[in-house]
């Protein structure tokens, strides 16, 4: 992934972090870093060595901002269908089977908010401002804020955000439950770092069936979710890492994690 401009690989394992590279655009989504961003996605899950990504945004000012409007104008509705579909960065991001994390360093908006809300865990700076702001300009999310919003932080508060496009403080985002945890501006990179850091410790292969059965909680009836939990459960009772960690135990000592 030498070759990319508009998205960073750094892999450090078992951590790796994806940044979004556009400062000056204030990490705006274009074409290219939708396309950049689902094939380092592509190049991270085949990548054992990394158990956990980050997701954030080059610079000071900005995780993103939200698509880059530009790209909008003169554009045809088939024609933007095409784009939306050709790389979908939002459910490739839900998709994707390791844990991952968004480190949210400055403004959040539109599809930047939908790509903070795609992932599993959101962390934001004291200075970081959200929102989904799409309705100033007459349309409305398209990258799954409509739908992943109010699951997070209720009907009332996704209706008041989505219909007025107001930006919200971090403090407020924390107290809706749109982000989960706020640190101080500078302490951000260095916190996510740290969570990423824990997880990664983790069994890989729990990990995995730890999100696919979250995922379902808020997809399926609770019943079929408390199916889909038990079939799991038993699942990871057939690999080596149960085994290890049972073993780690009783023994009073750290597990060696292998993801099989």
């Amino acid at each position: 992934m030498a070759d990319q401009e508009t998205v960073l690989v750094d892999i450090a394992p078992p951590v790796a972090t994806l940044t979004i590279n556009r400062p000056d655009k204030l990490n705006a989504l274009n074409a290219s870093v939708r396309r950049e961003f689902v094939e380092s996605l592509g190049l991270l899950q085949a990548t054992d060595a990394v158990r956990v990504v980050i997701v954030t945004g080059a610079g000071d000012k900005a995780f993103v901002a939200g698509a880059d409007i530009k790209e909008f104008e003169d554009r045809a509705a088939v024609e933007q269908f095409r784009v939306m579909k050709g790389f979908e960065i939002f459910e490739a991001t839900d998709a994707f089977p390791k844990p991952t994390i968004a480190a949210i360093n400055g403004f959040c908006l539109g599809g930047g908010c939908e790509l903070a809300m795609a992932c599993d865990i959101r962390i934001a700076s004291d200075k970081a401002r959200l929102g989904q702001p799409e309705v100033n300009l007459g349309i409305l999310p398209g990258g799954g804020g409509t739908q992943r919003l109010p699951r997070l932080v209720g009907l009332g508060n996704a209706f008041k955000l989505l219909y007025t496009g107001d930006l919200i403080p971090a403090a407020e985002a924390l107290r809706m439950g749109l982000v989960d945890e706020v640190v101080p501006h500078e302490a951000v990179r260095e916190r996510v770092q740290e969570l990423a850091s824990k997880i990664a410790q983790k069994s890989p292969v729990a990990l995995q069936l730890i999100k696919e059965a979250v995922r379902a909680s808020v997809r399926a009836p609770l019943d079929e979710g408390i199916r889909l939990e038990t079939t799991l459960f038993g699942l990871a009772f057939s690999s080596e890492d149960k085994e290890e960690g049972i073993k780690a135990f009783l023994e009073k000592r750290q597990p060696d994690f292998t993801g099989r």
